[in-house]
Protein backbone atom coordinates (compact mmCIF):
# COMPACT_ATOMS: atom_id res chain seq x y z
CA UNK A 1 0.00 0.00 0.00
CA UNK A 2 1.42 3.42 -0.94
CA UNK A 3 1.73 6.25 1.56
CA UNK A 4 -1.14 8.07 -0.14
CA UNK A 5 -3.40 5.05 0.08
CA UNK A 6 -2.71 4.52 3.77
CA UNK A 7 -3.20 8.22 4.51
CA UNK A 8 -6.73 7.89 3.17
CA UNK A 9 -7.73 4.89 5.24
CA UNK A 10 -9.92 5.35 8.34
CA UNK A 11 -8.32 5.44 11.77
CA UNK A 12 -9.77 5.26 15.27
CA UNK A 13 -8.87 8.30 17.38
CA UNK A 14 -10.51 8.25 20.78
CA UNK A 15 -14.21 7.65 20.31
CA UNK A 16 -14.17 8.75 16.67
CA UNK A 17 -13.37 6.86 13.47
CA UNK A 18 -11.74 9.46 11.22
CA UNK A 19 -12.27 9.21 7.46
CA UNK A 20 -8.59 9.88 6.73
CA UNK A 21 -5.29 10.49 8.51
CA UNK A 22 -4.78 14.11 7.45
CA UNK A 23 -5.07 16.64 10.27
CA UNK A 24 -5.56 20.39 10.14
CA UNK A 25 -3.06 21.75 12.66
CA UNK A 26 -3.99 24.54 15.08
CA UNK A 27 -3.14 28.01 13.72
CA UNK A 28 -3.67 31.39 15.36
CA UNK A 29 -5.76 33.56 13.00
CA UNK A 30 -6.95 36.47 15.24
CA UNK A 31 -10.44 36.78 13.75
CA UNK A 32 -12.41 36.90 17.02
CA UNK A 33 -12.55 40.68 16.70
CA UNK A 34 -15.17 41.53 19.31
CA UNK A 35 -15.17 42.45 23.02
CA UNK A 36 -16.27 39.00 24.20
CA UNK A 37 -13.52 37.03 22.38
CA UNK A 38 -16.33 35.20 20.58
CA UNK A 39 -15.87 33.06 17.47
CA UNK A 40 -17.71 34.58 14.52
CA UNK A 41 -19.79 33.40 11.58
CA UNK A 42 -16.73 33.92 9.37
CA UNK A 43 -14.79 31.53 11.60
CA UNK A 44 -17.57 28.97 11.26
CA UNK A 45 -17.25 29.18 7.48
CA UNK A 46 -13.45 28.91 7.65
CA UNK A 47 -13.52 25.68 9.64
CA UNK A 48 -16.43 24.17 7.70
CA UNK A 49 -14.54 24.75 4.44
CA UNK A 50 -11.80 22.44 5.78
CA UNK A 51 -14.08 19.65 7.02
CA UNK A 52 -12.57 17.14 4.57
CA UNK A 53 -9.71 16.76 7.06
CA UNK A 54 -9.81 13.61 9.11
CA UNK A 55 -9.49 15.89 12.13
CA UNK A 56 -9.54 19.67 12.57
CA UNK A 57 -7.78 21.17 15.58
CA UNK A 58 -8.80 24.77 16.18
CA UNK A 59 -6.60 27.75 16.84
CA UNK A 60 -5.41 28.15 20.42
CA UNK A 61 -8.38 29.07 22.62
CA UNK A 62 -7.77 30.64 26.02
CA UNK A 63 -9.21 28.92 29.12
CA UNK A 64 -9.30 32.19 31.10
CA UNK A 65 -9.00 35.92 30.59
CA UNK A 66 -5.39 36.01 31.79
CA UNK A 67 -4.56 33.07 29.53
CA UNK A 68 -4.98 35.20 26.39
CA UNK A 69 -1.73 35.96 24.60
CA UNK A 70 -2.71 37.93 21.50
CA UNK A 71 -5.48 40.31 20.38
CA UNK A 72 -8.66 38.83 18.89
CA UNK A 73 -8.10 35.21 19.91
CA UNK A 74 -11.23 33.32 21.01
CA UNK A 75 -11.96 32.01 24.48
CA UNK A 76 -13.70 29.03 26.05
CA UNK A 77 -14.41 30.42 29.51
CA UNK A 78 -17.81 32.15 29.16
CA UNK A 79 -21.32 30.97 28.33
CA UNK A 80 -21.41 33.42 25.41
CA UNK A 81 -18.28 31.84 23.97
CA UNK A 82 -19.82 28.38 24.30
CA UNK A 83 -22.89 29.51 22.37
CA UNK A 84 -20.76 31.11 19.66
CA UNK A 85 -18.51 28.06 19.30
CA UNK A 86 -21.61 25.89 18.89
CA UNK A 87 -22.24 27.59 15.53
CA UNK A 88 -18.74 26.56 14.47
CA UNK A 89 -19.06 22.92 15.52
CA UNK A 90 -22.50 22.62 13.94
CA UNK A 91 -21.13 23.95 10.65
CA UNK A 92 -18.21 21.52 10.70
CA UNK A 93 -20.39 18.55 11.60
CA UNK A 94 -22.89 19.47 8.88
CA UNK A 95 -19.99 19.31 6.42
CA UNK A 96 -18.97 15.86 7.70
CA UNK A 97 -15.99 16.93 9.80
CA UNK A 98 -14.55 16.13 13.22
CA UNK A 99 -13.22 19.03 15.30
CA UNK A 100 -11.23 19.33 18.53
CA UNK A 101 -10.71 22.64 20.36
CA UNK A 102 -7.14 23.45 21.30
CA UNK A 103 -6.94 24.89 24.81
CA UNK A 104 -3.99 27.25 25.11
CA UNK A 105 -2.79 29.34 28.05
CA UNK A 106 -0.09 31.70 26.85
CA UNK A 107 1.61 32.23 30.22
CA UNK A 108 4.38 34.82 29.91
CA UNK A 109 3.76 35.20 26.15
CA UNK A 110 1.21 37.92 26.77
CA UNK A 111 0.95 41.53 27.89
CA UNK A 112 -1.11 43.43 30.44
CA UNK A 113 -2.38 45.78 27.70
CA UNK A 114 -4.58 42.93 26.47
CA UNK A 115 -6.43 43.27 29.78
CA UNK A 116 -6.50 47.07 30.07
CA UNK A 117 -3.43 46.92 32.28
CA UNK A 118 -5.30 45.12 35.05
CA UNK A 119 -3.86 41.60 34.72
CA UNK A 120 -0.18 40.78 34.45
CA UNK A 121 0.94 37.63 32.58
CA UNK A 122 1.41 34.53 34.74
CA UNK A 123 4.31 32.09 34.46
CA UNK A 124 6.18 29.46 36.49
CA UNK A 125 8.80 32.06 37.46
CA UNK A 126 9.25 35.82 37.19
CA UNK A 127 11.42 35.61 34.06
CA UNK A 128 10.56 37.61 30.96
CA UNK A 129 10.76 36.07 27.52
CA UNK A 130 13.19 37.70 25.12
CA UNK A 131 11.75 39.77 22.32
CA UNK A 132 8.41 41.45 21.74
CA UNK A 133 4.73 40.57 21.51
CA UNK A 134 1.98 42.09 19.38
CA UNK A 135 -0.57 43.97 21.51
CA UNK A 136 -3.48 46.31 20.96
CA UNK A 137 -0.89 49.13 20.97
CA UNK A 138 1.48 47.43 18.53
CA UNK A 139 4.71 45.57 19.27
CA UNK A 140 5.93 45.81 22.87
CA UNK A 141 8.66 44.15 24.91
CA UNK A 142 7.62 41.12 26.89
CA UNK A 143 6.91 41.96 30.52
CA UNK A 144 8.31 40.23 33.57
CA UNK A 145 5.45 37.87 34.46
CA UNK A 146 4.07 37.18 37.91
CA UNK A 147 5.43 33.94 39.35
CA UNK A 148 2.45 31.67 39.94
CA UNK A 149 1.54 30.88 43.51
CA UNK A 150 0.27 27.46 44.55
CA UNK A 151 -3.23 28.94 44.38
CA UNK A 152 -2.59 30.26 40.86
CA UNK A 153 -1.40 26.84 39.73
CA UNK A 154 -4.45 25.03 41.05
CA UNK A 155 -6.80 27.71 39.68
CA UNK A 156 -5.22 27.36 36.24
CA UNK A 157 -5.67 23.59 36.34
CA UNK A 158 -9.33 24.21 37.12
CA UNK A 159 -9.51 26.71 34.25
CA UNK A 160 -8.35 23.98 31.85
CA UNK A 161 -10.91 21.58 33.30
CA UNK A 162 -13.72 24.11 32.91
CA UNK A 163 -12.67 25.04 29.37
CA UNK A 164 -12.71 21.37 28.37
CA UNK A 165 -16.22 20.99 29.76
CA UNK A 166 -17.24 24.12 27.87
CA UNK A 167 -15.78 22.68 24.67
CA UNK A 168 -17.89 19.55 24.94
CA UNK A 169 -20.95 21.67 25.77
CA UNK A 170 -20.23 23.67 22.60
CA UNK A 171 -20.33 20.48 20.52
CA UNK A 172 -16.62 19.83 20.04
CA UNK A 173 -15.62 16.20 19.56
CA UNK A 174 -12.74 16.68 21.98
CA UNK A 175 -9.95 19.00 23.10
CA UNK A 176 -6.24 19.28 22.49
CA UNK A 177 -4.12 20.57 25.37
CA UNK A 178 -1.41 22.93 24.09
CA UNK A 179 1.85 21.85 25.72
CA UNK A 180 4.11 23.24 23.00
CA UNK A 181 5.59 26.33 21.33
CA UNK A 182 6.72 28.17 24.45
CA UNK A 183 3.31 28.73 26.02
CA UNK A 184 2.45 28.05 29.68
CA UNK A 185 2.73 24.26 29.81
CA UNK A 186 5.94 24.34 27.80
CA UNK A 187 7.25 27.04 30.15
CA UNK A 188 6.90 24.61 33.08
CA UNK A 189 8.89 22.02 31.10
CA UNK A 190 11.73 24.41 30.31
CA UNK A 191 14.93 25.34 32.13
CA UNK A 192 14.90 29.08 31.56
CA UNK A 193 11.22 29.86 32.23
CA UNK A 194 10.83 27.52 35.22
CA UNK A 195 13.32 28.30 37.99
CA UNK A 196 11.12 26.94 40.76
CA UNK A 197 12.60 24.91 43.60
CA UNK A 198 9.30 23.45 44.83
CA UNK A 199 7.33 20.42 43.58
CA UNK A 200 6.50 22.25 40.32
CA UNK A 201 10.14 22.52 39.17
CA UNK A 202 13.76 21.65 40.08
CA UNK A 203 13.67 17.98 38.96
CA UNK A 204 12.38 16.16 35.90
CA UNK A 205 9.40 15.05 37.98
CA UNK A 206 8.78 18.62 39.05
CA UNK A 207 9.04 20.09 35.57
CA UNK A 208 6.51 17.65 34.10
CA UNK A 209 4.07 17.79 37.01
CA UNK A 210 1.98 20.74 35.81
CA UNK A 211 1.49 19.20 32.35
CA UNK A 212 0.48 15.87 33.88
CA UNK A 213 -1.91 17.44 36.38
CA UNK A 214 -3.58 19.64 33.76
CA UNK A 215 -4.03 16.61 31.51
CA UNK A 216 -5.36 14.47 34.34
CA UNK A 217 -7.90 17.14 35.28
CA UNK A 218 -9.11 17.45 31.68
CA UNK A 219 -9.41 13.66 31.34
CA UNK A 220 -11.45 13.54 34.55
CA UNK A 221 -13.70 16.27 33.17
CA UNK A 222 -14.46 14.97 29.67
CA UNK A 223 -13.00 11.47 29.35
CA UNK A 224 -9.71 10.28 27.87
CA UNK A 225 -11.32 9.50 24.50
CA UNK A 226 -11.89 13.22 24.05
CA UNK A 227 -8.42 14.48 24.99
CA UNK A 228 -5.22 14.92 22.98
CA UNK A 229 -2.05 16.85 23.77
CA UNK A 230 0.51 18.69 21.65
CA UNK A 231 4.23 18.69 22.52
CA UNK A 232 7.26 20.27 20.82
CA UNK A 233 10.51 19.05 22.42
CA UNK A 234 13.60 21.18 21.69
CA UNK A 235 11.52 23.95 20.14
CA UNK A 236 13.13 27.29 21.08
CA UNK A 237 10.11 29.31 19.92
CA UNK A 238 9.04 32.03 22.35
CA UNK A 239 12.42 32.09 24.09
CA UNK A 240 12.38 28.52 25.44
CA UNK A 241 15.49 26.57 26.44
CA UNK A 242 15.47 22.87 27.37
CA UNK A 243 18.64 21.01 28.34
CA UNK A 244 17.38 17.64 29.52
CA UNK A 245 15.10 16.86 26.61
CA UNK A 246 15.27 13.08 26.41
CA UNK A 247 14.80 12.49 30.15
CA UNK A 248 12.03 15.08 30.41
CA UNK A 249 9.97 13.95 27.45
CA UNK A 250 10.37 10.21 27.84
CA UNK A 251 9.18 10.50 31.43
CA UNK A 252 6.40 12.90 30.48
CA UNK A 253 5.13 10.70 27.66
CA UNK A 254 5.35 7.63 29.90
CA UNK A 255 3.15 9.41 32.46
CA UNK A 256 0.70 10.62 29.83
CA UNK A 257 0.49 7.15 28.29
CA UNK A 258 -1.11 5.86 31.49
CA UNK A 259 -4.03 8.25 30.92
CA UNK A 260 -4.97 6.53 27.62
CA UNK A 261 -5.44 9.76 25.68
CA UNK A 262 -7.02 9.94 22.24
CA UNK A 263 -3.72 11.05 20.70
CA UNK A 264 -0.33 12.69 21.07
CA UNK A 265 0.39 15.51 18.61
CA UNK A 266 4.18 15.69 18.23
CA UNK A 267 6.04 18.53 16.53
CA UNK A 268 9.16 17.21 14.82
CA UNK A 269 12.46 19.09 15.25
CA UNK A 270 15.98 18.20 14.01
CA UNK A 271 17.40 19.06 17.46
CA UNK A 272 15.49 16.17 19.01
CA UNK A 273 18.23 13.68 18.05
CA UNK A 274 16.00 10.73 17.29
CA UNK A 275 13.64 11.27 20.24
CA UNK A 276 10.64 10.41 18.06
CA UNK A 277 11.72 6.76 17.91
CA UNK A 278 11.68 6.53 21.70
CA UNK A 279 8.34 8.34 21.86
CA UNK A 280 6.87 5.95 19.29
CA UNK A 281 7.88 3.00 21.49
CA UNK A 282 6.37 4.61 24.59
CA UNK A 283 3.15 5.78 22.94
CA UNK A 284 0.86 3.01 21.68
CA UNK A 285 -2.20 5.21 21.06
CA UNK A 286 -2.56 7.31 17.88
CA UNK A 287 0.42 9.55 17.16
CA UNK A 288 0.04 12.68 15.03
CA UNK A 289 3.26 14.14 13.67
CA UNK A 290 3.72 17.67 12.44
CA UNK A 291 6.71 17.06 10.20
CA UNK A 292 9.71 19.37 10.13
CA UNK A 293 9.92 21.49 6.99
CA UNK A 294 13.18 23.51 6.98
CA UNK A 295 13.72 24.72 3.39
CA UNK A 296 11.48 22.25 1.60
CA UNK A 297 7.79 22.58 0.79
CA UNK A 298 5.25 20.45 2.58
CA UNK A 299 3.06 18.15 0.55
CA UNK A 300 2.49 14.55 -0.42
CA UNK A 301 5.96 13.47 0.71
CA UNK A 302 5.02 14.20 4.32
CA UNK A 303 2.57 11.31 4.21
CA UNK A 304 5.54 8.94 4.13
CA UNK A 305 5.68 9.24 7.93
CA UNK A 306 2.42 7.28 8.01
CA UNK A 307 3.74 4.57 5.72
CA UNK A 308 6.99 4.35 7.72
CA UNK A 309 5.04 3.73 10.92
CA UNK A 310 6.46 6.80 12.67
CA UNK A 311 3.01 8.37 12.62
CA UNK A 312 -0.61 7.31 12.50
CA UNK A 313 -1.65 10.74 11.21
CA UNK A 314 0.14 13.82 9.83
CA UNK A 315 -0.86 17.43 10.50
CA UNK A 316 -0.55 20.38 8.14
CA UNK A 317 -0.65 24.06 9.06
CA UNK A 318 -0.06 26.69 6.37
CA UNK A 319 -0.79 24.22 3.60
CA UNK A 320 -4.27 23.66 5.07
CA UNK A 321 -4.72 27.39 5.60
CA UNK A 322 -4.27 28.03 1.87
CA UNK A 323 -5.93 24.84 0.60
CA UNK A 324 -9.38 24.22 2.12
CA UNK A 325 -9.61 20.94 0.18
CA UNK A 326 -6.10 19.79 1.10
CA UNK A 327 -6.87 16.04 1.29
CA UNK A 328 -8.06 16.09 -2.34
CA UNK A 329 -4.96 18.03 -3.39
CA UNK A 330 -2.66 15.60 -1.57
CA UNK A 331 -4.41 12.70 -3.25
CA UNK A 332 -3.84 14.37 -6.63
CA UNK A 333 -0.33 15.56 -5.72
CA UNK A 334 -1.38 19.21 -6.08
CA UNK A 335 -1.63 21.80 -7.37
CA UNK A 336 -1.42 23.86 -4.18
CA UNK A 337 -2.45 27.43 -3.43
CA UNK A 338 0.32 29.48 -1.83
CA UNK A 339 -0.44 31.02 1.57
CA UNK A 340 -0.29 34.81 1.92
CA UNK A 341 1.57 35.70 5.17
CA UNK A 342 0.20 39.25 5.09
CA UNK A 343 -3.27 37.88 5.92
CA UNK A 344 -2.31 35.27 8.52
CA UNK A 345 -3.19 37.32 11.60
CA UNK A 346 -6.35 39.39 11.79
CA UNK A 347 -8.48 40.90 9.07
CA UNK A 348 -11.54 39.56 7.32
CA UNK A 349 -12.31 37.07 4.57
CA UNK A 350 -9.24 37.87 2.47
CA UNK A 351 -6.62 35.19 3.00
CA UNK A 352 -9.06 33.37 5.26
CA UNK A 353 -12.17 32.07 3.51
CA UNK A 354 -11.39 33.09 -0.10
CA UNK A 355 -8.78 30.48 -1.06
CA UNK A 356 -10.15 28.50 -4.04
CA UNK A 357 -10.78 24.77 -4.14
CA UNK A 358 -9.95 22.45 -7.02
CA UNK A 359 -13.57 22.50 -8.15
Amino acid sequence: MSSVEKAFTPVQVGSKVLKNRIVMAPMTRNRADNPGALPTELMALYYAQRASAGLIVTEGTQPSIVGQGYPNTPGLHSSEQVDAWRRVTEAVHAAGGVIFAQIMHSGRISHSDLHDGELMPLAPSAVAAEGQVFTTKGMQDFQVPVAMTEEDIHQTIEDFRHAAQNAIAAGFDGVEIHGANGYLLHQFLSDNANLRTDEWGATVEGHIKFVVEVTRAVVEAVGADHVGIRLSPANPFNSISESNIEATYTQLVSELATLNLAYLHFMENPMQNGLIKKIRDLWTNPLIINTFVADRSKGRNDLESIEDGFADLVSFGQLFLANPDLPARLENDGPYNVADPATFYGGGAEGYTDYPTLN
